[in-house]
């Protein structure tokens, strides 16, 4: 459910396009995975779905599904794609103290493309990585209406503060859309004196160019649509519906 994050920025400056949002809870969670298992899976849903609902653009949104088959998907499907990759040029422009954290699942922060994002934009700064999956589960908790353990905000935040250097973080990336979801408790864990940078505003921003000039139109509500476990709960479904997904369905 994590690509509730970026569907909010993308209707705060595009509130009439039509969306269609998928979530792929059978494959839930894509951060635990192989690269192979994660190419393979992306690869074949996001085909079958393109070839059922003819989208005008897809927006990947997921850190760990975009580093890994983003530039394949590119190539095979016919259709503008945008992903999501780890805000480490905007963390790296904000930090004062020169030292970045960065939370992502344990598939995100070993990739080549976050090293290469890290060379480019951050080599004049000390970025600490954490695997912190278990957030992606405390979000869904909270999505569905359950009260997460506050200790698993504490360990993410730890798990960043204990390596070398951690202790000067004032800047944290969210490297996982599910996490902004829980920004809130990890302000909580880490303090009032470090700021949180997640993709979502500028995944927005680059759907709206890259339709600029289309014309929308909604032929009724917008949609989600679930993979795995069916019916959903009734708490999911509020939160759903609060972000103005108000007809769910299974594919």
């Amino acid at each position: 459910m994590g690509g509730l994050t970026v569907l909010a920025e993308l209707r705060r400056l595009l509130p009439q396009a039509p969306v269609l949002y998928v979530a792929d809870t059978a494959a839930l969670p894509y951060g635990e995975k192989s690269e192979v298992q994660i190419a393979a899976r992306v690869a074949a849903l996001l085909g079958r779905l393109v070839e059922r609902f003819h989208p005008r653009l897809v927006t990947i949104a997921c850190n760990t599904a975009s580093t890994i088959a983003l530039s394949a998907l590119r190539e095979a499907l016919d259709v503008p794609i945008v992903g999501t990759v780890p805000a480490i040029k905007p963390a790296a422009a904000l930090t004062g103290s020169g030292v970045i954290g960065l939370l992502g699942t344990a598939a995100t922060i070993r990739q080549a493309y976050v090293d290469r994002l890290e060379a480019e934009f951050a080599s004049d700064k000390l970025l600490l990585r954490h695997a912190a999956p278990e957030l992606v589960h405390a979000a869904e908790a909270l999505l569905a209406g359950e009260t997460p353990d506050p200790a698993v905000f504490q360990a993410a935040a730890e798990g960043l503060r204990q390596q070398a250097g951690g202790s000067s973080i004032d800047t944290v990336v969210l490297a996982c859309t599910h996490f902004p979801l829980v920004e809130r408790e990890l302000a909580e864990a880490f303090g009032p004196d470090v700021r949180f940078v997640d993709g979502a505003a500028g995944i927005a921003r680059r759907i709206v160019h890259l339709t600029e000039g289309q014309n929308f139109a909604r032929k009724g509500p917008d949609q989600a649509v679930f993979t795995g476990p069916w019916p959903i709960s009734a708490g999911l479904i509020q939160s759903l519906r609060a972000y103005g997904l108000d007809e769910i369905s299974h594919f």
